[in-house]
């Protein structure tokens, strides 16, 4: 079998490659972006800055707009042209209505599996999610999913997060590699201070991994996770933020892309009590899509949950991965939240799906409290500049049987 497949990629790559197919549909919609994608129109954008502590912080009064997107999924290659313009008529939609301050991926922005996206050039796709993100003017910045940077890419995560980091072609964006010795790529935090100097909210990112084992391109895999030395990261730069925060520690989010194991444990701990809240697991609200488990966790767990609920500091982990998972818990204090994906490409017939399709907005206050509601990309409100696609309610809820 193992051969079989790699045979048929091998064609599927062959044909690619020489007819040029692929790279013709990436400058397709590299022309879309171009041409067609409009600014968004700010009346008064915060632009961030670099301390010397190397975080960026944003300087506000007023509550602060995040927008989390997830599992864009362009594949950058010959057989997703149609699909990856759609996903980015889709994040341009929302993104031009909502104007937020601040645009988190919590991984997946790349999808460069072969048999379906026809390329192993995870670079294409990233190339392509950043342009769009530069043409509409607005701060992003991504953590790293298991999908964009496979095994079997032709770029790491590394090289990935230095085309990021140029800001010669991409200053919009605020991604930071993080330092040595902590485990994976993008470990870094965003402030929010007001005009006192005082941090109403930290914002943590955090490489969640990609495999312990992956075979088969990854159709079995075995998930990682946040590893310790990241976990230590955390612990010593709530410290560091109280420091500067005059003795107190901030309130904070943090955002990947895998959920913790503490999340399937929250789900079958409700599931088991027939749907119904129990003395750890409130729900939040939201879709529960995904089918038999229905979360895709590690095993695998260094402590990053216990380090959250023992901080006084992180309210809610947001996380991406389930595609079809757009809904949260608390448990054991902790908010846990799915946000909405933009997949049209990972998962057979995704694109015919529209429930699951959508932004979460999280607004924090001056007060150090946060809000988020999630938005259907269905929503009239959205209107992009390609016709959107049809989809009935009844496709749209068939998902969330």
């Amino acid at each position: 079998m193992k051969a079989i497949i790699s045979v048929l990629v091998s064609i599927i790559i062959a044909f690619g490659t020489v007819t040029g197919i692929g790279a013709i549909g990436v400058n397709s919609n590299r022309d879309f972006i171009n041409n067609e994608i409009e600014s968004v129109e700010y009346d008064n954008q915060l632009v961030p800055t670099l301390g010397e502590d190397g975080n960026y912080t944003f300087t506000t009064d007023r509550d602060f707009r995040i927008m989390q997107l997830t599992d864009i999924h362009l594949g950058g290659g010959f057989m997703c042209i149609g699909k990856d313009t759609k996903a980015i008529n889709a994040v341009a939609a929302m993104i031009t209505a909502e104007k937020p301050d601040l645009v988190i991926v919590t991984g997946d922005i790349a999808y460069p599996i072969p048999v379906q996206a026809g390329t192993i050039n995870n670079e294409r796709p990233a190339i392509m999610f950043a342009e769009l993100m530069e043409k509409l003017g607005v701060y992003w910045c991504p953590t790293f999913g298991n999908h964009d940077t496979e095994d079997f890419a032709l770029y790491t995560r590394d090289e990935i997060a230095n085309l990021y980091m140029n800001k010669e072609n991409y200053p919009h964006c605020l991604l930071q590699k993080g330092p040595e010795g902590v485990d994976g790529v993008g470990n870094y935090i965003i402030n929010v201070k007001n005009t006192k100097g005082e941090i109403t909210q930290s914002l943590f990112m955090l490489d969640s991994q990609m495999y312990v084992k992956s075979i088969l391109l990854g159709l079995i895999s075995e998930y990682d996770c946040v590893h310790a030395s990241q976990v230590e990261w955390y612990n010593n730069q709530l410290k560091v933020l109280a420091e500067e925060n005059s003795g107190k520690t901030p309130k904070s989010l943090m955002f990947m892309h895998i959920p913790v194991i503490e999340m399937k444990e929250a789900y079958d701990e409700y599931v088991a009590n027939g749907f119904k809240d129990t003395e750890n697991v409130k729900y939040l609200g939201g879709i529960i899509g995904e089918k038999d488990s229905a979360i895709c966790n590690s095993e695998l767990n260094y402590g990053i949950f216990d380090a959250v609920k023992n901080s006084d500091s992180t309210q809610a982990m947001f996380f991406g991965h389930d595609h079809l998972n757009s809904f949260g818990v608390n448990y054991k204090g902790v908010d846990m939240i799915y946000g909405m994906s933009i997949d049209y490409l990972a998962y057979p017939g995704i694109s015919k799906y529209g429930v699951q399709r959508g932004c979460t907005m999280i607004t924090t206050k001056q007060d150090g409290s946060y809000e988020y509601k999630q938005e259907n990309y269905y929503q009239d409100k959205y209107e992009p500049v390609r016709e959107k696609e049809k989809i009935s309610l009844k496709d749209m809820y068939e998902v969330a049987k």
